[in-house]
């Protein structure tokens, strides 16, 4: 009895066992200077950000991508793929049943031991059964790598859905900012032709040189290039939004222009702990601990692998006995494959392994340096971008009442038109280089939310069409 209790606990022992390394979370050295409190960024970025612009359209346009972006619906497909992988790994837990039916008509050769008895026929029906005894933690470790998988794929998903997010509000910015472009020179196109019909009306009366309405022409030209090419950028911006919505290129409806939006407020410095809601580095991550268990896998190889047969069944040369006791079959056993000479297939396979770890272990840091850097890139070009703006905005006026003056002074005769068209060119020019500005840093404040991640993505992610595996529906088996 104590024999039978001590076999019994060593096996108990051995089924516990699991070769390979355990995860272990590599530390990160997180950047000391930012100092903003973790529950202020975290309400910040945890928010429907698109909606603090109070664009009705831009939120539309938000929701039709997340509804019908192909993009998304190919991530959404993707973690399908792996959710079916796991599940067929998570089946090696459990023991395989099949069941199988034959029937044939045979005769045996005049030549055997037993003599025949003619042709007849073989009815038989078998319902077998398999199961490897995980002594090695094998299964186990294939699970855990599945299951990564799995999670890196939905982490890759969410990724999509942040870059989508992010793209969509940036380049329905970027539009509003050609659309006030547009709208700047065809005000300076209207200007030089009212002032171009005045200076020919003044020719032919004789009171300014034809030198003078050619360089007004000039000026009106330079203005009418610059509305097809500033249209054409719309048409192009228009065509790149269609895509991301997921349909033909076509026009894109407009909500607030860019002098009415509301512009979100973004604290100079966020706290490190929220990179780690960013996705790229949940997926490195995923992927680390998946490569760190199928170092386990390879390692398992080295074992003997113990598998559990049996069958079940019924044979009989009569179809009307088939099912009677007499007819009945059965069969136990087991199989053991252990490895002895393999010429360094299993070191190989081991040193791939480690060498596969090593990789995603430095591929995760290196998301965590890029994260760091997105960062503190988005954050300097949202606080210096501001300040280049406000500077334009004060050239922009500067500009204008130099323009003013010079107009005055022209009519009192006291200055040459030339000072006229060099005060009209700096304002027109400087106040598409103020709306360049500000177009860039609108984008940037987007650029922010898209390098912290968020659980601003769990709010999206209700809006999503399609259901997914959610991460605390994924465990072992």
């Amino acid at each position: 009895m104590r024999k039978r209790l001590l076999v019994g606990l060593v096996l108990l022992f051995l089924c516990a066992c699991t070769v390979g390394p355990d995860y272990t979370k590599p530390q990160v050295v997180s950047p000391a200077a930012w100092t903003v409190s973790y529950d202020a960024a975290a309400d910040l970025t945890d928010s429907a950000w698109w909606q603090q612009f109070n664009d009705p359209v831009f939120d539309q346009l938000i929701s039709l991508a997340l509804a019908n972006n192909l993009d998304l619906k190919a991530a959404v497909a993707r973690v399908d793929q792996f959710l079916g992988q796991w599940r067929t790994t998570r089946s090696e837990y459990f023991p395989q049943i099949g069941a199988s039916g034959n029937v044939s008509r045979q005769d045996d050769t005049d030549n055997g031991l037993s003599p025949p008895n003619g042709p007849y026929n073989d009815y038989r029906g078998t319902l077998s059964a398999s199961w490897e005894v995980d002594l090695w933690g094998r299964v186990r470790r294939a699970n855990e790598a599945a299951q990564a998988e799995l999670l890196a794929s939905e982490a890759g998903r969410r990724s999509v859905l942040l870059t989508l997010v992010s793209n969509v509000a940036s380049n329905y910015l970027i539009l509003r900012g050609f659309d006030r472009q547009l709208e700047i020179a065809r005000e300076t196109e209207k200007a030089y032709a009212r002032s171009l019909h005045i200076f020919r009306l003044r020719h032919k009366y004789g009171t300014v040189s034809q030198v003078e309405v050619s360089q007004v022409e000039s000026e009106y030209e330079s203005a009418r290039q610059a509305i097809p090419e500033i249209e054409s950028l719309i048409a192009q911006q228009e065509h790149l939004i269609s895509l991301l919505l997921g349909q033909n290129p076509g026009s894109i409806p407009r909500g607030k222009g860019i002098d009415e939006l509301t512009i979100p407020v973004i604290p100079a410095g966020l706290p490190a702990e929220l990179l780690e809601q960013r996705p790229d580095i949940i997926r490195a991550e995923q992927l680390l601990i998946a490569a760190n268990a199928r170092i386990g896998v390879a390692r398992a190889l080295y074992f003997p692998r113990i598998s559990l047969t049996g069958a079940l069944g019924t044979a009989s040369i009569h179809s009307d006995q088939l099912f009677e006791g007499d007819s009945r079959t059965w069969q136990i056993g087991s199989d053991v494959l252990a490895p002895i000479f393999t010429f360094g297939a299993i070191e190989g396979r081991v040193m791939s392994s480690e060498a596969a770890q090593r990789e995603a272990l430095y591929r995760y840091r290196q998301s965590i340096i890029t994260g760091f850097r997105e960062v503190e890139d988005a954050l300097v070009a949202t606080s210096k971008g501001r300040e280049s703006q406000a500077a334009k905005q004060r050239r922009v006026a500067a500009l204008t009442t130099y323009s003013q003056l010079a107009g005055h002074q022209y009519d009192a005769g006291t200055t040459s038109y030339l000072q006229v068209l060099d005060a009209n060119r700096s304002l027109f020019s400087g106040q598409l280089d103020y709306v360049r500005t500000q177009t860039e840093v609108l984008t940037s404040l987007i650029d922010v939310y898209r390098a912290m991640g968020g659980g601003w993505l769990n709010i999206v992610d209700q809006k999503t069409v399609g259901e997914t595996a959610a991460p605390d529906q994924v465990g072992g088996g």
